[in-house]
């Protein structure tokens, strides 16, 4: 059996914007793993989700190797896993996956189960073996494909797409349409009970890090779990009442400090007398103060000061000035609505969103965002002392209140570098090419922005002399 989870260029994929600009749709978090994480899980009982991580760990049975014989073992040695990723992206997330990449020879020569990262894994019920069948989505789009080997003769397997094409044609459909993540909106709001879940599930609790006195522990301590490494200074506040805590190794809770759950912590993060209100999920080496709800930080980002970030996404590699906040609550208290193509507002159904924060931004002291704001990645934003447009696009040098081109890409580029370095990563040419492209993909939107920008700036400025 082969696994293959596929994520391809289509208008789907424009309702995780700015976050899956630069990374598959399964490598976004939501709860304590990945979207890629749960899946694999799911289908595969032998696996589990590794904390914080991308990629699902082999369960070890009976504190080694499953057993010659044992069924889990045989699974386990028959399971090839696989994925295809937008071509742009495809040497990049290479670099970081032990997976094969867009490698077409994996359409064909076994039985293939192909998951797309939009499936909401608590909701798939399907076997790894039966019949070939595919699965759609509520728009008739195949999300799901299981493909007997004998099948896939009769269809087209040169490409991806031309394999999800002929299945579709020729395979007959499930019964039902599969539920599916459209919106990063919607992993922020379900973040708390997808924590909850995990927590259960990866069935870790107690402290295996290192508490000093005096902390406190309110509620169970059968929610709780604080693993190898990590490290709560005195005066901190785990409140365990309404969820779970997830602190995970090598993170540093400061002093005044204050979680509650449901959360989880990442690996090598510290809070810095953080009032982490419940819901948060935050990545792995992060650094956080101030006040946090109900939000997501992918990883490698920076919230040191104080400011307020509620019912958000925020990507890596982002640094967030001193003040920064974002409004999570219309003052009408009506839906919040997202421009997700600089034009059309999509109204996301609930009264509480944040901002969703793309790659690399980074943020002057003050900065104000509003209700269910869009940051485009690499975008650049300085203050003007009130709540800024709701949609800027990425690369956009935000500056005197209008969207600008700045310095350009190369100083973005330059900018991500030395972030990166700081944190002993490395910005490589693959990187680099899928920016590009990036940058190419995202142009309508910007160059329309800069457009009214400089409109905006010969009214106010007047005729020169």
């Amino acid at each position: 059996m082969r696994l293959l989870l596929f994520d391809r260029p289509d208008a789907k994929r424009l309702g995780f914007e700015p976050l899956a600009l630069s990374r598959p749709i399964w490598e976004l978090r939501c709860g304590i793993s990945t979207l890629g994480a749960k899946l694999v899980a799911r289908v595969c009982p032998w696996w589990r989700p590794e904390p914080g991580g991308s990629l699902p760990q082999a369960e070890v049975l009976a504190g080694g190797q499953p057993a010659s014989g044992d069924s889990a073992a045989a699974a386990y040695a028959s399971l090839s896993v696989g994925c295809f990723v937008p071509d742009y992206m495809a040497a990049a997330y290479a670099a970081q996956t032990d997976w094969p990449v867009n490698d077409l020879s994996l359409l064909r020569g076994d039985d293939l189960l192909l998951l797309h990262g939009r499936l909401k894994a608590e909701h798939f019920d399907w076997s790894c073996e039966g019949a070939s069948m595919v699965g759609l989505d509520s728009d008739g789009q195949v999300v799901a494909a299981r493909i007997a080997a004998a099948d896939l003769e009769r269809l087209d397997t040169s490409t991806l797409e031309g394999l999800l094409a002929s299945a579709r044609q020729g395979l007959p459909a499930g019964d039902r349409p599969l539920p599916t993540w459209n919106y990063t909106w919607e992993l922020v709001l379900a973040n708390a009970e997808q924590i909850r879940a995990d927590f259960a599930a990866l069935g870790r609790s107690g402290v295996e890090g290192v508490v000093e006195e005096p902390c406190a522990i309110r509620g169970s301590r059968k929610d709780v779990y604080i693993a190898r490494g990590a490290v709560l200074h005195p005066m901190v506040v785990i409140d365990a009442e309404h969820g779970p805590v997830f602190i995970d190794e090598g993170a540093q809770i400061h002093p005044f400090t204050r979680i509650e759950g449901p959360c989880y912590i990442g690996r090598g993060s510290i809070l810095l007398g953080t009032k982490c209100r419940e819901g948060n999920t935050i990545g792995p080496m992060c650094r956080v103060g101030g006040e946090v709800e109900e939000s997501i930080i992918h990883g490698y980002s920076n919230k040191y000061h104080d400011g307020f970030l509620g019912h958000a996404y925020v990507g890596q590699w982002v640094n967030l000035g001193a003040l920064t906040t974002n409004s999570d609550l219309k003052n009408d208290y009506t839906t919040v609505s997202v421009i997700l193509d600089g034009r059309t507002p999509v109204d996301t159904g609930s009264t509480k969103v944040g901002a969703l924060i793309g790659d690399h931004v980074k943020t002057s002291i003050g900065t104000l965002f509003n209700s269910g704001a869009y940051v485009g990645a690499m975008a650049i934003i300085a203050a003007t002392g009130k709540p800024l447009p709701k949609f800027i696009p990425s690369f956009a040098w935000f500056l005197e209140g209008v969207v600008t081109k700045g310095f350009g890409k190369k100083q973005l580029y330059q900018t991500a570098k030395t972030v990166m370095s700081r944190r002993g990563c490395t910005w490589t040419e693959a990187e680099q090419s899928m920016w590009d492209e990036i940058y190419n993909l995202t142009a309508p939107p910007r160059n329309e922005a800069v457009k009214r920008g400089r409109r905006t700036l010969a009214s106010t400025q007047g005729p020169q002399p």
